[in-house]
């Protein structure tokens, strides 16, 4: 059961959730039918976008198809496809930038490591709240981690990296577990470049340079097979980005 605040402020205007998505409909599959449970039992007014990164026709077959089934449940449920792979911070902004508006603007990965439930109770901190909120991988008397010692590893190693190049001072910049004020991300989306990966530290570490705080949430986290990420083969790719944004900083 979601813990709602007791008194919760007016509803926002429109909240806009993107699940990025490449070669990844199965794990979206299973992952899909919890989230558009949960969004259908909310009152919060969230329209929900796929976003697509250029899987090629057969995906984009089965990703519609996807999306009939989860219409049955959550009506506000739409797919966007981008015209060619570019990397995962390209699609979200590419579909972010479909709701100019938004109030809030969010994404969520589609292999499950965060619940759907966790996901929502998330949105509703950010909107109670009236302030960005991200979900971070930490144990905690009431959340679990289940890692292998080598993601954490990684983790570990990423987050030291990034604090030392960027000054960036957040527990977990990589949790695909997202919120933001959507006024706060329009004043520096303009400045955004990364398409991969390390998109998440860019937008971090451009929110903490205009003046935007968030809050940190502890969240359940459970790695899952058929990941597109790999921490030991990533890692120089995600160093050399992160130096691109330090440099452009510069």
């Amino acid at each position: 059961m979601l813990n709602w605040p007791a008194r919760m402020p007016a509803l926002p205007h429109e909240i806009l959730l993107v699940t990025p998505v490449w070669k990844d409909s199965s794990r979206l599959a299973i992952f899909g039918k919890s989230l558009a449970a949960v969004l259908a039992a909310s009152p919060l007014p969230i329209r929900w976008v796929i976003a697509d990164d250029g899987s090629g026709p057969d995906e984009k077959q089965r990703l519609l198809d996807l999306q009939r089934g989860f219409a049955e449940v959550f009506p506000g449920v739409e797919v966007h496809f981008a015209a060619a792979h570019y990397g995962k911070g390209s699609v979200v902004r590419e579909a972010w930038a479909l709701a100019p508006q938004a109030d809030f603007l969010a994404f969520v990965d589609a292999d499950g490591s965060v619940t759907a439930e966790d996901f929502l109770e998330l949105i509703g901190k950010a909107v109670a709240a009236d302030k960005s909120v991200l979900g971070i991988r930490k144990r905690t008397a009431t959340t679990q981690i289940v890692e292998s010692p080598w993601r954490g590893f990684a983790h570990r190693g990423f987050l030291l990296t990034a604090r030392l190049l960027l000054g960036l001072d957040c527990e977990d910049p990589q949790c695909g577990a997202k919120v933001f004020k959507g006024s706060e991300y329009r004043r520096i989306a303009g400045g955004l470049v990364e398409s991969g990966l390390a998109f998440d530290s860019e937008l971090l570490f451009s929110l903490k340079r205009s003046g935007a705080s968030w809050l940190e949430v502890p969240v359940n986290w459970t790695e899952k097979k058929g990941g597109k990420v790999h921490p030991m083969r990533d890692a120089w790719g995600m160093l050399a980005a992160l130096l691109r944004v330090r440099s452009r900083a510069a």
